[in-house]
């Protein structure tokens, strides 16, 4: 699978803010209503992705997850992208499969953050730490009969542009402070999203995420960027179209 085959599943996954987290439940958390450890265990949780596709977590340790992730680093996520389809069977889901470790690495923090500002009421409790999954593979149906397995290489073909990454948070902040009703004309006109107030929490080559309250979006670039300077291009013609549209 090529890259410009692989970007609607890129696409699907950076356009949610949650998923489905799978984990394996140790003997203790089990107990005696399931007869043993190794019960498979699934929870909501809220997600966030790096740049490399790879999922940001914030956990409690005293949640059955993250005791879980504590005895079995093995985690799966699933990404629902069917909702409001009338068959939802044979609408695009993707598992990412991988193994979760606690990070302190504070860009990660502020990403995951960004994604999801609600969450800093409690980021900061003695009990909850930051997880990256570090992707090792990742499954893809697409609707019936659209099924393949994907490894991270195939998934992600391209390093990620480290320019883009560093400059990100000045980006964000940036727009969100200056560029405001650009925003949200790119939200309302190019996305047929309702609405103002729509802030930006993350830019990467592909793409923007917006927020709105509980509302997520996903704003496309036409082609990948590298660099601020691409960035600074891209957005000056995003804001472009929306204003002619």
């Amino acid at each position: 699978m090529d890259k410009s085959q692989s970007r609607p599943i890129r696409d699907l996954l950076r356009g949610l803010d949650r998923a489905a987290l799978a984990t394996s439940l140790p003997s203790a958390a089990a107990g005696s209503a399931t007869g043993g450890e190794g019960w498979p265990y699934v929870s909501l949780v809220l997600v966030a992705l790096d740049h490399d596709l790879s999922p940001i977590l914030l956990l409690s340790e005293l949640a059955e997850h993250g005791k879980a992730i504590v005895a079995c680093d093995r985690v799966a996520l699933l990404f629902d992208g069917t909702r409001g389809l009338d068959q939802p069977l044979a609408g695009p889901r993707v598992s990412l499969l991988g193994r979760a470790a606690p990070t302190a690495d504070e860009r990660l923090r502020r990403r995951f953050l960004a994604r999801h500002p609600d969450a800093a009421m409690y980021s900061g409790f003695a009990d909850f730490r930051f997880y990256r999954v570090a992707l090792e593979r990742a499954h893809l149906v697409g609707g019936f009969g659209k099924i393949a397995w994907l490894t991270p290489a195939e998934l992600v073909p391209a390093p990620p542009p480290a320019a883009l990454i560093a400059a990100e948070p000045d980006i964000v902040a940036h727009m969100n402070r200056d560029h405001a009703e650009a925003l949200d004309r790119c939200a309302n006109r190019l996305l047929g999203l309702a609405g103002t107030g729509w802030r930006m929490t993350g830019i990467d080559a592909e793409g923007v995420d917006l927020r709105l309250g509980g509302a997520v979006a996903r704003l496309g670039l036409p082609e990948p960027i590298d660099s601020p300077q691409a960035a600074r291009k891209a957005l000056i013609e995003l804001a472009a179209r929306a204003r002619a549209a």
